[in-house]
């Protein structure tokens, strides 16, 4: 598969009693594929994979296989509690149909840094799908460094990282140790544009759920190097980016989808609905982008 571009992080659609609604998240994908991105992240953070029963986790990823219909490569994202897990979803993953895989390290367990690299092994060891290494410390608080990374460029179908720390020169930490083994992905919203100048050539976005053509035009005058066009529509882009960095990213960006019309704002408890002061703060924040969202040209 071609890993570059933009891959929203693509939210999972429940119903009224909080059950996987299948039909809904097919609809959110057919309608980012027909908006232009380049890959789809399936069970991800943003969609909630940790919330998910096994069964429903598998039954995401055939939906989602169906909904792209080979259009754009869906990824899907394998956080477990145990290898044997992750081993298990990697092997359904290849059944499946899927194009490639983002691991995280194992879930609640805080492993020492040789018990994570070990894990990425053993999981890569069970299919041959090319896999995205995935790194969340502030979330999920288990930190894969550039040297553990480095440790695993012997492993053939490890082929990309994905970095959420917001620790930015870790990327030329990465590239001073291997050089250019590992593709590189942005994985936070709000720091895309320096990821794209440090060497990025693919971003996983939560908010290009909910603009998916301004985080497309972004991301491609980066990546053209146009960065006096790319920092007009990032100021523009920056308040709503920056809800991708908060704990409660999922309930943002869903809410965000609502208000947009292209899904609901349900999530699985524990996650709960906005309320309040910060509800009302995502609201102003969308109202402000609506009203000042800027024109795209076509041209690149």
């Amino acid at each position: 598969m071609r890993w570059e571009g933009v891959f929203p992080a693509v939210t999972t659609q429940f119903d009224e009693q909080f059950r996987v609604d299948l039909d809904a998240t097919r609809r959110v994908i057919d309608a980012l594929i027909r908006d232009g991105v380049d890959g789809l992240i399936i069970c991800g953070t943003v969609g909630e994979g940790t919330s998910l029963t096994a069964q429903e986790k598998r039954a995401v990823l055939e939906a989602a296989v169906g909904a792209a219909k080979k259009r754009v490569p869906v990824v899907a994202g394998v956080a477990e509690f145990t290898t044997g897990l992750g081993a298990e979803l990697a092997r359904d993953c290849e059944r499946i149909g899927v194009d490639g895989l983002m691991v995280m390290p194992a879930m609640v367990y805080s492993a020492k840094p040789h018990e994570t690299i070990a894990h990425f092994r053993g999981i890569a060891k069970a299919s041959a799908l090319p896999i995205m290494v995935y790194n969340n410390p502030p979330i999920y608080k288990t930190d894969v460094t550039p040297d553990m990374i480095s440790a695993l460029a012997d492993c053939e179908t490890i082929v990309c990282v994905k970095e959420s720390a917001g620790l930015t020169s870790r990327y030329v930490d990465l590239q001073n140790a291997v050089g250019d083994r590992f593709i590189l992905f942005c994985g936070l919203d709000d720091v895309i544009v320096e990821s794209v100048l440090l060497g990025c050539v693919g971003w996983v976005s939560g908010m290009s759920n909910v603009f998916p053509r301004e985080g497309n035009r972004l991301f491609k005058l980066a990546r053209a190097g146009k960065w006096q066009e790319a920092m007009e529509l990032y100021r523009w882009f920056m308040p709503i980016l920056h809800l991708d960095a908060r704990p409660d990213l999922v309930q943002c960006i869903k809410l965000c989808e609502q208000i947009m019309g292209r899904g609901s704002e349900r999530t699985r408890a524990p996650r709960l609905a906005l309320e309040g002061a910060a509800r009302a703060e995502v609201e102003a924040i969308m109202k402000r982008a609506l009203a000042t969202r800027p024109r795209l040209d076509q041209a690149a």
